[in-house]
């Protein structure tokens, strides 16, 4: 089992930026697939990005393509979420998740399909 912990959240100005980090310890990082979801308040869980265990393939929210990007550092155990061009309704807590994974190629959307979470770490966007 990995265990993950996210750093980096904070309070940003409507089309500012910000770096989340999760890093990951435990197990072996490279056999984990890695997702980003956030909730805002009153709000269900929402999948946000995802990158497969080679770091080659990427998958992204709608309602963020083209503003964040994901990506991962073998050697640092840590996973990336790039946030450019905030909006207010990016506010929420930001979580990542891994899933273990076999074979790259797939890619998971749903919060169901990851079998180990991080606390959390808040982004306030505001107006």
């Amino acid at each position: 089992q990995v265990q993950l912990v996210e750093s980096g959240g904070g309070l940003a100005h409507a089309g500012g930026s910000l770096r989340l980090s999760c890093a990951a310890s435990g197990d072996t990082f490279s056999n984990y697939a890695m997702g980003w979801f956030r909730q805002a308040p009153g709000k269900e869980r929402e999948f946000v990005a995802f990158i497969d265990r080679s770091g080659r393939s990427t998958y992204y929210a709608d309602s963020v393509k083209g503003r964040f990007t994901i990506s991962r550092d073998t050697a640092k155990n840590t996973v990336y979420l790039q946030m450019n061009s905030l909006k207010s309704e990016d506010t929420g807590v930001y979580s990542c998740a891994a899933k273990y994974e076999l074979y790259a190629g797939n890619y998971y959307t749903w919060s169901e399909q990851y079998s180990n979470w991080g606390r959390g770490t808040q982004v306030t966007v505001s107006s």
